[in-house]
């Protein structure tokens, strides 16, 4: 898949829900490409196209209840 790569370490997620949820979040955000999270090691990884930032996906991740560390 083309793209650029994100590796994500999320505070905040406690169960498969939260990165369920999150991975919905991010999958319906328009330049997310792909969006893959796990609770279990809190991180992710997210493969964007080149119209959207890490800010802007930080804007995602808090807007689910978590916190991205930069």
């Amino acid at each position: 898949m083309e793209g650029t790569t994100h590796k994500l370490s999320i505070d905040g997620m406690t169960c498969p829900c939260c990165s369920g949820r999150l991975t919905k979040a991010l999958n319906a955000t328009p330049g997310v490409l792909q969006a893959v999270i796990s609770h279990e090691t809190h991180s992710g990884v997210v493969i964007t196209n080149d119209s959207i930032s890490m800010d802007q996906l930080a804007v995602v991740v808090a807007g689910t209840g978590f916190k991205l560390r930069i």
